[in-house]
């Protein structure tokens, strides 16, 4: 029988920070919870988007440009952004925040193979 997915409980089971976690799949992307705390590094996604939604906490994504200036997104509970492919990212978060972040299976969550953490199904 078909079961929801419970992101409360997900979330429930481990305590790190920026270590997405995969709960679904969905059209060939990875559908994650993640909880955030601090600056996380600068990045970008050359050939995706990457999709952000808040469940609880604040989240703050500066941006930079491919001038070097720099902007920022606020982001509540409810709230949600999506960074377009290519835009150099950093996401922040002074308390502890809960997030859903969807991405193409196997994107990097640095930008980079070789520093990406590895992603594992709850």
């Amino acid at each position: 029988m078909p079961a929801a997915i419970d992101l409360a409980q997900k979330l429930s089971l481990f305590t790190e920070h920026w270590t997405p976690k995969v709960v679904a799949d969905f059209n060939g992307h990875d559908v994650m919870v993640v909880k955030v705390k601090g600056e996380f590094n600068w990045h970008s996604h050359p050939d995706t988007d990457d999709f952000f939604l808040v469940l609880k906490g604040r989240l703050t994504i500066r941006l930079r440009d491919a001038q070097g200036v720099e902007s920022a997104v606020i982001l509540g509970p409810g709230e949600l952004y999506v960074v377009p492919k290519g835009v150099e990212h950093c996401p922040v978060a002074e308390e502890e925040t809960h997030l859903v972040v969807i991405e193409p299976a196997g994107t990097p969550n640095t930008g980079d193979p070789a520093t990406a953490v590895v992603k594992t199904r709850l």
